[in-house]
């Protein structure tokens, strides 16, 4: 199925990003909200996004989709080729809101949640076809950043997440795709990590929040800002070990690179060992100029 319009429900910030994303790219966007002046609100969003977006792609003539906007969930639901559900982070609303969305949209219609931690499969345990129920969750602004994680719930079929992921490839995103679901999914679990690290040292009084603000942005936020962190290891080593990805870090210090940190378990060093880095080395002309 070819997709030309994308339904998204909600207008906030997720659900405007969406929107501004998609418009820039040709796609049609017909937007759902009930909230009051919400319309003109999501408008005046996409207006400030626009030429973030524009330096960005470096195309100054763009052929804008259209933008619509409804307060009746059931148009938005049925005119949609993909839908994105962007409400506010409550799971029994989103529960409801998929139930009923799933209730009028055609059956090849894929639904994502734009939720930063909730399980799919609780999303979709209440809709006739949950196997269209996938999570798409992405970073803010979504209009400049491309990462979305994808996430399965028990239920959800393969197909909808190749078709999910064949459609956030063509509008611009790098799909993170999880082979199953956990709560707070990959990268909202590694930031959550480094906040209770960080209220640790606060409350046994350690340093300041100004301290952990330094920590970051003097040392390890210059390396993400190159590479990912584990990855980025290999800037601050001198060793011949292949450092320059999270697969040869783990490799080269299963019980952890210092005491205080995690080890391995046996099971899962095995499944490292048994299989190659699906990662490239950066280039000697990208890790020079870093």
């Amino acid at each position: 199925m070819t997709i030309k319009t994308v339904g998204i429900a909600g207008t906030g910030l997720i659900g405007a990003g969406w929107a501004a994303r998609l418009l820039i790219r040709g796609y049609d966007v017909i937007a759902y909200d009930v909230a009051p002046a919400a319309e003109a609100k999501l408008r005046a969003a996409i207006d400030v996004a626009w030429p973030s977006m524009i330096r960005l792609l470096n195309t100054p003539k763009v052929k804008k989709g259209k933008l619509s906007f409804t307060t009746d969930l059931k148009e938005m639901a049925r005119k949609a080729d993909f839908i994105h559900e962007a409400a506010p982070e409550r799971e029994e609303l989103k529960i409801r809101l998929f139930k009923e969305i799933d209730s009028y949209a055609r059956p090849d219609v894929v639904i994502a949640s734009s939720s930063s931690g909730f399980l799919p499969t609780r999303l979709q345990s209440e809709c006739a076809n949950p196997g269209r129920v996938i999570i798409a969750h992405p970073f803010n602004p979504v209009y400049l950043l491309p990462l979305v994680e994808t996430v399965p719930g028990e239920k959800t079929s393969l197909e909808a997440m190749d078709r999910a992921g064949k459609y956030l490839d063509a509008i611009g995103m790098h799909v993170l795709r999880l082979k199953k679901e956990i709560d707070g999914y990959i990268c909202d679990r590694l930031q959550e990590a480094l906040w209770r690290e960080a209220l640790h040292v606060l409350d046994k009084d350690i340093g300041t929040t100004a301290d952990i603000d330094d920590s970051i942005v003097y040392s390890a936020g210059m390396r993400w800002a190159f590479r990912v962190a584990p990855a980025a290891c290999a800037l601050s080593s001198s060793s011949s070990i292949p450092l320059w990805s999270f697969h040869g870090l783990i490799c080269a210090f299963p019980n952890g690179t210092r005491p205080w940190r995690s080890a391995l378990s046996k099971a899962a060093r095995r499944r490292l060992r048994a299989r190659p880095s699906p990662r490239s080395k950066p280039s000697a002309t990208t890790s020079s100029s870093t």
